[in-house]
């Protein structure tokens, strides 16, 4: 990779078509071509090969790289990881490493052969004392490196976030999963517990529902649970936790109820699922439901099992109705 002088941009040519070849750099834009006419001879100008690393977080940098032609593509950690930005003729690398007299925070490589001016650090310093305008470009990349930066980090946040939301998030019926669950409920019990205020936990389970899939199709369902899980939404308190057990079972967790209340709340449920089947369906959609409430000395799997054996004892009765768990006292 040979180093040649700029010449062509200080000498041998039209003023006009020099100031013109400058003025599509950033770093000189607006800056009279005349004034840089000894430090300009003074740049480098390299052919990089397409693959070639120019700036690595493994090595100290001491030029600012400017693009001519090509393209160069910036990576964060390791030069497998996606590019997070694309810098064409014109934009320049290696400034921000520069200015802070530190080793860079990226890979730069370059995506295709490209013709790229180079800038010693000496050099980048002594275009700064001569020119305020230069000195000025240079503070808008920088600036505009830094606005990039925090686009990424706060686009990198939102992805982060929205995995974490799926990590807790039922992909279907968009209810928390069983991972939520575990760390919801747990944390409700221990509160209701430390408050000494009484908790109940219902395991609710579609009726039939294997039956029901292998008759009208999975997207049909689908579309049952999806409809179960807005019931359990719109019908519970904001303070309830809802989350879907797993299959065609969800459960729910009802602080500061007693039982008979939860009891209440549970017949309603039912009867307001019954009203869910639509006139063209020949299988109406129940539920069955069971309930337990916290004892002294229950834990979420405690609760969730005496609540599952009620529910099953519903179901062995009939379906279609509300059972519950006796008492752990």
């Amino acid at each position: 990779m040979g180093i040649v002088n700029l010449d062509s941009l200080a000498y041998g040519i039209d003023t006009d078509f020099r100031r013109s070849l400058l003025q599509g750099i950033a770093l000189f834009r607006g800056i009279d071509a005349e004034s840089m006419n000894d430090l300009l001879p003074q740049c480098g100008r390299i052919d990089a090969k397409a693959g070639q690393v120019l700036l690595s977080p493994e090595r100290e940098n001491h030029c600012v790289y400017v693009v001519l032609s090509g393209r160069l593509t910036v990576h964060l950690g390791s030069l497998d990881a996606p590019k997070i930005a694309d810098l064409g003729p014109g934009n320049c690398a290696g400034e921000m490493s520069l200015i802070e007299d530190k080793d860079p925070s990226a890979f730069v490589v370059a995506s295709e052969d490209s013709h790229l001016m180079v800038i010693s650090h000496t050099l980048l310093w002594r275009m700064v004392d001569r020119s305020h305008t230069f000195c000025k470009n240079l503070l808008v990349v920088l600036s505009e490196r830094v606005r990039s930066d925090n686009e990424y980090i706060a686009s990198s946040l939102g992805v982060l976030r929205q995995a974490e939301r799926n990590a807790h998030t039922d992909a279907l019926t968009g209810l928390g999963n069983r991972h939520w669950m575990r760390t919801m409920f747990e944390r409700e019990v221990t509160r209701t517990l430390h408050a000494n205020r009484s908790l109940c936990l219902m395991m609710i389970d579609v009726d039939s529902f294997k039956a029901f899939n292998d008759r009208y199709g999975h997207i049909a369902g689908d579309r049952v649970l999806v409809a179960v899980a807005e019931t359990l939404r719109e019908f519970l308190r904001p303070t309830d936790l809802v989350a879907r057990f797993g299959g065609d079972e969800f459960a729910v967790l009802l602080p500061d109820l007693k039982l008979n209340q939860a009891r209440q709340i549970a017949e309603r449920l039912r009867q307001q699922i019954a009203k869910l089947s639509p006139p063209s369906l020949s299988t109406i959609i129940t539920v069955s439901i069971g309930i337990a409430d916290r004892s002294e000395n229950d834990d979420v799997a405690t609760l969730v099992q005496r609540a599952d054996a009620a529910m099953y004892g519903a179901k062995e009765a009939g379906r279609n109705r509300v059972a519950v768990a006796p008492s752990n006292e």
